[in-house]
């Protein structure tokens, strides 16, 4: 008789009916677990309005802080929350706060003080910073954190406004494997991926390369778009054609034809790719990275805030050539 290998298993499965039935009880056990938690949202911009929108749609208890009243109120006309009158009050209950606010100076402004972030967080949750800021600030929010026991992430997020909305952020996250872990499925409530890059300032300097990479694209499409339209080249069936190539690109594909037809009131406003870039060339001072590329675009957008752009979409880089 032919000698085989038998596998037992602790659960008695009968047509996959019980192993469905343990694992769908496992799910849910882990979610109710997951939704049992409580959430601070610290900042109700265009980008944290929707983040903490997906946050209360998904079920969390969520409280959320603005430092304008006026957002946080029309916030809860639309979602399901409560409102604290300060970033202490808003984390006093929290298990997890979440920042997203404009740069290092607005983040230090809600963390520390009596009334900050940190006066209301206890001893091991989590704090999680959304805003796009230094690796310095990171690392200098991993000191002070340790020091009351609380874990901290820098989480920068990608995707623009629409990405916010859809829920379609693509997260970058430096921290401990182990707080990461436990955050990683509420991120993904407006997240298509959450990817931990290593300690923290790690998240952010991923975003520096993000940002770095789509500063030179931008202008590499600005030229060669206005060269189209200058050799009076048809430029939407340009961009149609290019697209199926070699050239082919997010920005391309999402912002060719825009910038084509000169719209700009929308997408990634030039003042945060300006102080993104700026970001971008400080640090590579600190690590000698050499971005000439990157520090030339940098003065082009400031020439763009110059001809009062600075609301346009970053792809507005075109308007300097035509």
């Amino acid at each position: 008789m032919e000698k085989r290998k038998i596998a037992f298993f602790f659960f008695p499965v009968h047509d996959g009916q019980e192993a469905r039935l343990w694992t769908t009880t496992i799910q849910k056990t882990t979610a109710y677990k997951l939704m049992k938690k409580k959430i601070a949202f610290i900042g109700l911009g265009v980008m944290g309005f929707p983040m903490a929108g997906h946050l209360a749609k998904a079920g969390f208890d969520i409280t959320v802080y603005n430092r304008t009243p006026a957002k946080a109120l029309s916030w809860l006309e639309s979602y399901s929350g409560q409102s604290a009158e300060t970033p202490k009050a808003a984390a006093e209950s929290s298990d997890i706060a979440c920042i997203c606010v404009g740069n290092d100076d607005d983040v230090r402004s809600v963390v520390y003080g009596q009334e900050g972030v940190l006066a209301g967080m206890k001893p091991n949750t989590i704090l999680i910073d959304h805003t796009t800021a230094s690796a310095t600030l990171a690392r200098e929010l991993s000191t002070a954190t340790q020091q009351q026991d609380i874990h901290f992430l820098d989480a920068p997020v990608s995707g623009g406004q629409v990405g916010a909305e859809k829920g379609l952020l693509t997260i970058m996250v430096g921290g401990e494997e182990a707080s990461f872990q436990q955050v990683e499925p509420v991120l993904k409530n407006y997240a298509k991926a959450v990817t931990l890059m290593g300690e923290n300032g790690a998240g952010q300097l991923t975003k520096m390369v993000n940002q770095i990479c789509i500063a030179g694209l931008l202008q590499g499409l600005s030229e060669g778009l206005n060269f189209a339209q200058k050799a009076g080249l048809d430029g939407e069936k340009v961009v149609d054609v290019i697209s199926k190539g070699a050239a082919q690109s997010w920005q391309l594909d999402n912002r060719g034809k825009t910038m084509v037809r000169d719209e700009f009131d929308f997408g990634f406003a030039v003042d945060w790719m300006r102080k993104d870039l700026s970001i971008c060339i400080q640090e590579s001072q600190n690590n000698q990275a050499q971005i000439p590329i990157t520090e030339i675009v940098k003065q082009y957008y400031d020439e763009i805030e110059q001809m009062q752009g600075g609301r346009w979409d970053t792809s507005s880089l075109i308007r300097r050539l035509t």
